[in-house]
């Protein structure tokens, strides 16, 4: 008997399902449940109902009990349910399995974020690491999909790559997955050279990273007036945004937003996604924006630093930005919690609240990558001059009849492009 799908006339309604398989370090369930709802919310997806099933250990060909998949198609069939969402990660047999049991399109927590993705890729080279990343889930899951491949329903889990995508044999993914890997390969050594010429012109370079819906994008528009987008919703900046940040000592830095972080962040969306997660592993200063408001913001954390140690980037420095105090109603335990991270600003981007303070931190990290300089510069050297006016912090110029005395506060890398056109003073 062939499986009978069902396909939502206006919008898309969901069963939310929770495995609990009591594992260690895991984050209590509750919360667990309610991201699983704002992940859903941030597809444009009605929650209908939510269920959690407790389990010792995942079922090969269901993940859950065949007698419990039966009860869900039950409970969705009775109910104005025509998709069922997994807080887990399904492998493709089991997928295909529930889709056979339940009789509703199936998708698990992957998916979800993938959907997720591919509404919020605005720029070519985001759209193509979402559309790498689906293909590679996709792959795997080719043998057998049938019913899966053929759906006409369109909606979450199958935005992306596009339906002439989906029709493609394993020979055609797989070489299309290869062209993708060529030109992020292409995008990651443009942005590398961007980095070089940045580092040669002594730009020190600042990523913004935190959980998603922390405030990184808001923060990048209080400091640089760069008018990104921002919701209430998870994963809305997708695409990397650099703008240049002139500091009060004249400084010149580069603040780079980036992609929000997620509890149990798959692996292969962080492989997927290393062109535009470059930025941190190269990043002189990591601006670590947490959102205080949030009651489990110590798990926030813990998962933005989980990442960053996959990354490798866990042991730069790090400015811990506790955001949206705006929010909070009783403030005096944020002197304790400051206490508790070192390098740490208690502010409101929204409210551009503080924002002074994390500027000063923000100067004082990168003055200890400052040195001084006492040199006579040839008179005909004006465009160094400017240079130490632009990138550094003038202390004193003085023009004689035959040099320019300059004491200033430079980066060691102008210092050191400067000192090659020192000249010594003789009878000024």
């Amino acid at each position: 008997m062939k499986t009978q799908f069902f396909y939502p006339q206006n919008i898309e309604k969901a069963l939310l399902i929770t495995v609990d398989l009591d594992e260690k370090n895991q984050w209590p369930t509750k919360d667990v449940v309610q991201e699983l709802v704002d992940l859903t919310h941030s597809t444009g997806v009605e929650v209908v109902d939510q269920l959690i099933i407790n389990r010792k250990e995942p079922s090969p060909k269901l993940y859950i009990g065949k007698g419990k998949a039966e009860e869900i198609a039950q409970l969705c069939h009775g109910s104005d349910i025509n998709t069922v969402i997994f807080n887990n990660d399904l492998s493709g047999t089991q997928q295909r399995n529930l889709e056979e049991v339940i009789g509703l399109k199936t998708i698990d927590r992957t998916q979800l974020i993938l959907d997720i993705f591919a509404q919020h890729a605005h720029n070519p080279e985001g759209k193509m690491q979402v559309e790498l990343a689906q293909l590679e889930y996709l792959l795997p899951r080719l043998t057998g999909k049938g019913v899966i491949l053929s759906r006409l329903g369109g909606g979450i889990g199958t935005r992306g790559p596009g339906e002439q995508k989906l029709e493609m044999d394993r020979r055609r993914i797989r070489k299309r997955i290869d062209k993708l890997h060529e030109e992020l390969a292409a995008v990651s050594s443009h942005r590398k050279t961007v980095r070089k010429k940045r580092r040669e012109m002594t730009m020190p370079t600042i990523a913004l990273v935190g959980y998603t819906n922390a405030g990184k994008s808001t923060l990048l528009n209080a400091l640089v007036d760069a008018h990104q987008e921002v919701k209430n919703s998870l994963f809305t900046t997708l695409d990397t945004l650099s703008k240049r940040l002139i500091l009060p000592n004249h400084q010149t830095v580069v603040l780079s937003d980036t992609v929000g972080f997620l509890y149990k962040l798959p692996h292969h969306l962080i492989e997927a996604f290393k062109a535009t997660l470059e930025e941190v592993v190269e990043a002189d200063l990591l601006l670590h924006v947490l959102d205080v408001s949030n009651p489990n913001f110590h798990r926030l954390k813990e998962a933005v630093y989980s990442v960053l140690k996959e990354l490798g980037a866990d042991n730069k420095p790090i400015i811990t930005v506790l955001n949206k105090i705006d929010k909070l109603i009783d403030k005096d335990w944020l002197l304790q919690h400051k206490r508790d991270f070192a390098d740490s600003v208690a502010i409101s981007a929204l409210k551009k609240e503080n924002l002074s303070e994390l500027i000063d931190l923000i100067v004082h990290q990168f003055s200890q990558l400052m040195t001084e300089l006492d040199i006579y510069l040839p008179l005909d050297r004006m465009d160094l001059v400017n240079l130490i006016h632009e990138e550094g912090q003038m202390k004193k110029v003085e023009y004689t009849a035959k040099s320019i005395h300059i004491q200033a506060l430079v980066s060691s890398v102008t210092a050191d492009k400067i000192k090659s056109y020192r000249i010594y003073p003789v009878n000024n």
